[in-house]
């Protein structure tokens, strides 16, 4: 099983170079799928080939009266889609990419619904102007990764610099028309959490002798509901478990709505900009339910300087008087939010 995920997690560095980061001192490498910080030498992962894949054995998931082989279920260039009740009519570059470009299917990474995983983001309901934005700031390179190991950041870029407007438009009105449910993600507060090991950024519990309970520290561990449904078989309906340390999401809530900091300082509550249940207000993004490891990346490469996009400046004074604490402590209280 250990084999087949490790075939599954090199879908997700693709053949693309990955763009360097700005800084690489990586406080909370938690977030960006990492049990320790990058060492001063790290270097930018190696592109990977693709490797094949079975095209013989008939694939089924829970809820779904279709059928797919390894092979259809991982083709970068029109990945499998288990439920195409979920969504609308799908556009050619979220369903199959550009091959003669070398653009991955976007569903590839972000599903067909558009909920995406850990390692990546949810980009449904984002306001539409929002999500043409980020884009462009990938495209622009606006938009950097703060540990230079995580490869999927720059594959991104690579895709955004060669996509064209209306490949862009497409996938925005696409994936923003696309209601995001709640009970994708649970937040679930402990003292521990299950033993993981890292795979390409994102975290899958430990199984066998392995297996285990252990302190789950300063950070937080979201990990697959099933490791093999959601690296195996990409189903957009496993969804994941988010371990937050105790306590940290009445923390949140403190800072998201009073802009309490851990330090005891003030800041912008986030409440301000992205509305009283962190659901969004007109282009500014919903953090409700969200992917709190995602969540906690976006805050730390703005505190960095590593995103600095159009709409990043509003963001600047609120994330500099941030810790890596408060980081933590906002992302588990909005990602514990409903939707």
């Amino acid at each position: 099983m250990n084999k087949l995920l490790g075939t599954v997690a090199l879908l997700a560095i693709g053949t693309l170079t990955a763009i360097p980061a700005i800084a690489q001192d990586v406080p909370m490498p938690w977030a960006y799928g990492f049990p320790a910080p990058p060492p001063p030498n790290a270097t930018a992962p190696t592109p990977n080939p693709p490797v094949a894949q079975d095209n013989v054995v008939k694939l089924k998931v829970q809820g779904s009266d279709l059928e797919f082989t390894r092979a259809q279920v991982a083709n970068r260039f029109g990945p499998a889609d288990w439920f195409p009740s979920d969504h609308g009519p799908v556009p050619e570059i979220v369903a199959k990419g550009r091959e003669a470009a070398n653009i991955f299917a976007c569903s590839l990474c972000h599903y067909p619904n558009g909920f995406g995983r850990p390692e990546n983001a949810n980009v449904t309901g984002l306001p539409y102007d929002y999500f043409v934005q980020q884009l462009r700031d990938f495209k622009n390179g606006a938009r950097k990764t703060s540990d230079i190991r995580k490869g999927n950041t720059g594959v991104m870029a690579g895709f955004a610099s060669k996509m064209t407007d209306a490949e862009i438009e497409a996938a925005a009105k696409y994936f923003t028309s696309i209601k995001y449910t709640p009970n994708y993600i649970k937040v679930v507060e402990s003292d521990t959490a299950p033993k993981v090991r890292t795979q390409a950024g994102m975290w899958l519990v430990e199984e066998g002798e392995k297996a285990g309970q252990e302190p789950i520290g300063n950070r937080i561990i979201e990990t697959p509901i099933s490791s093999h449904e959601t690296e195996y078989n990409r189903n957009s309906r496993s969804g994941f478990t988010a371990y937050v340390p105790k306590g940290s999401v009445k923390k949140g809530e403190n800072l998201a709505t009073k802009g309490d900091t851990d330090s005891g300082g003030k800041i912008t509550a986030c409440v301000a900009c992205h509305g009283m249940d962190l659901r969004g207000i007109g282009p500014v993004p919903p953090l409700a339910g969200r992917s709190p490891s995602y969540i906690a990346r976006q805050l730390y490469d703005m505190k960095k300087g590593n995103r600095n996009g159009a709409w990043t400046a509003m963001m600047a004074p609120v994330v500099s008087g941030m810790g890596e604490a408060d980081i933590l402590a906002a992302s588990a209280y909005a990602a514990s939010l409903t939707p």
